[in-house]
């Protein structure tokens, strides 16, 4: 076969007219193939290039008679709509558009190949990159810079890192950029060690390098590696204080977001809308009722403008902290509201057992605002009639204690063996504008002797109302004495004791637990709120219960 005729094959392309379509349909070659194709284009010698297949609609016959030698490149009328393609949300559209016009004379330059790539990467097509870079080798662009970045970044976002670190070693000139690109697709691999060894050796790290390697190592569960880098970071910005911060978020570490949040402004950097969403999650996430108040003063203060994406995300922070009421105030406030702030909406509602008014959502979303729900809509509906009891069926699934103590015992040692660890329970409670959490059968808080004085006499009282301890819901072999302490040393009732003990008569306590509320937590709060004569807000894992005079919200289904 002579090199013409591979020549001509390189540049075959299939390309449709549906975007939808044009991905899959241009080639038949599996995954392995399709990297076999994007080798033999690396190593682009006048070897079989591997782009062929029959079922590939030509661009053009005009590759074998068309020069080769580009020495400048000017760019053409045709790039901007072709760049507006690679932009837009059907990026391959812009293989349509350069099939349309690709003849004598217009060949394309060095800007029409980075759009094609660029409309490659955000379309993840690995088939359309490597028939792309055959022609780009035949063409004689493969030298251009601009080009090979383009490419580099092209092959990392479609998973072929191996092609691309071949691409980026045999390149003459790697800039600071090239380092980049590659250290983030090690990151979204995984391969941490790989990323942390290119950045070393990348010559003058800029900010976008050190910002790469803070979202990285967060993306990947390591907020300890990442906080390092980010404090060993000479020039911060913005950018990299929101990467941070929203990694901690990502992570399940609200706390540490909210106090790099205020060490942000202490450090005299203005936070932006990424920044306030990034709080008010955490603020969400940790129950911090009394910071996302102080975010919705500031962003009101300072003038942000309230649309769908910053009302989502205070609607969300106040539902979840248990302010309803303020959280329907945004909502109402909003002129206009898209799916996600419905959902967020009722999702909300239903969280807080606020089932009726949830449904009244729901219709006013369709009725009303003609909106059209999605999955998201319909867990928030299928939530609110599980806790409000609407549904003429409904399983509830208990833990069977068959007290089997040895394979009990068996299946901890397996899961053990397999790293599957027992998430223990958390609870929070926000006193004087400090979020103390507890975790059971902890002794560490400062104060965990005068707690415990609290429960013992509230245990006291509570036996006095024929209050007795769910032994069963202690899963371990021990005696009937050490179940009870055990129960009554659960993290929420650490941190109902802690705010008794730290408020004023009638304050109303809200704690956040990590996981469900077990039911003689669950019936202990509900005395001690009749005792106490206090209203008890606690959210766990399925809901909000709000305890009063000795009623739950939920009544006692959730």
């Amino acid at each position: 076969m002579d090199s013409s005729h591979r020549y001509n094959e390189a540049t075959n392309l299939e390309v449709s007219g549906d975007s939808e379509d044009s991905a899959t349909t241009m080639s038949s070659a599996g995954p392995e193939e399709e990297e076999d194709d994007a080798e033999s284009c690396v190593n682009g010698g006048d070897d079989d290039c591997g782009c062929r297949d029959e079922r590939w609609i030509s661009w053009s016959t005009w590759c074998e008679e068309s020069a080769i030698e580009y020495e400048t490149a000017e760019v053409d009328g045709r790039d901007a709509p072709r760049e507006a393609y690679a932009s837009s949300s059907t990026p391959i559209n812009s293989f349509a558009f350069f099939k349309s016009y690709t003849h004598p004379p217009n060949n394309g330059n060095s800007f029409t190949f980075q759009s094609l790539l660029k409309s490659c990467s955000k379309s993840r097509s690995i088939a359309h990159s490597t028939q792309l870079h055959c022609l780009i080798s035949k063409l004689g662009f493969i030298c251009c810079t601009s080009v090979q970045k383009a490419l580099l970044k092209c092959y990392v976002v479609c998973g072929r890192l191996h092609v691309a670190r071949f691409l980026f070693d045999e390149m003459l000139e790697r800039d600071i950029v090239s380092y980049n690109i590659m250290i983030s697709g090690y990151f979204e691999l995984g391969d941490t060690l790989s990323a942390i060894e290119l950045f070393e050796c990348a010559p003058n790290p800029n900010r976008v390098s050190w910002t790469a390697m803070v979202t990285g190592f967060c993306n990947n569960g390591d907020s300890l590696m990442a906080r390092r880098y980010f404090d060993e970071m000479p020039d911060k910005d913005l950018v990299s204080w929101n990467a941070m911060i929203s990694g901690y978020v990502r992570n399940q570490q609200p706390l540490q977001a909210l106090h790099l949040f205020v060490l942000m402004q202490m450090e005299r950097f203005r936070p932006n809308r990424v920044s306030i969403v990034s709080v008010l999650l955490a603020c969400a996430s940790s129950g911090a009722l009394d910071a996302g108040k102080w975010i919705h003063v500031y962003v009101n203060k300072n003038k942000f403008r309230l649309d769908a994406f910053l009302g989502s995300a205070l609607i969300d922070m106040y539902t979840k902290c248990g302010a309803v009421e303020f959280g329907l105030d945004v909502f109402t406030s909003l002129k206009a509201k898209n799916t996600c702030v419905w959902n967020t909406m009722i999702n909300g509602l239903a969280l807080n057992g606020h089932a009726r008014r949830a449904l009244d959502v729901f219709d006013q979303m369709q009725l009303g605002a003609s909106i059209r729900p999605d999955e998201i809509t319909f867990v928030g509906i299928l939530m609110a009639c599980s806790h409000g009891g609407f549904l003429e069926e409904g399983r509830r699934h208990f833990y069977c204690t068959s007290k089997k103590w040895k394979e009990v015992e068996k299946i901890r040692k397996i899961m053990k063996n397999m790293g599957i660890e027992k998430i223990p329970g958390s609870s929070s409670i926000e006193i004087n504008n400090m979020i103390h959490e507890f975790i059971s059968g902890n002794k560490s808080h400062p104060r965990y002797t005068d707690i415990c004085a609290e429960l013992e006499e509230l245990r006291k009282k509570m036996n006095t109302e024929g209050y007795h301890a769910e032994i069963t819901e202690v899963l371990y072999d021990i005696d009937e004495e050490e179940k009870e302490h055990a129960l009554g040393h659960h993290s929420e009732k650490l941190a109902i004791g802690f705010g008794l003990i730290s408020t004023a008569p009638g304050t109303t306590l809200r704690i956040f637990k990590n996981l469900r509320v077990c039911t003689d937590c669950h019936s202990a709060t509900k005395l001690i709120s009749k005792i106490c004569k206090r209203e008890i807000i606690v959210r766990d894992r399925v809901r909000f219960h709000h305890f009063k005079d000795g009623v739950c919200s939920c009544n006692d289904f959730w």
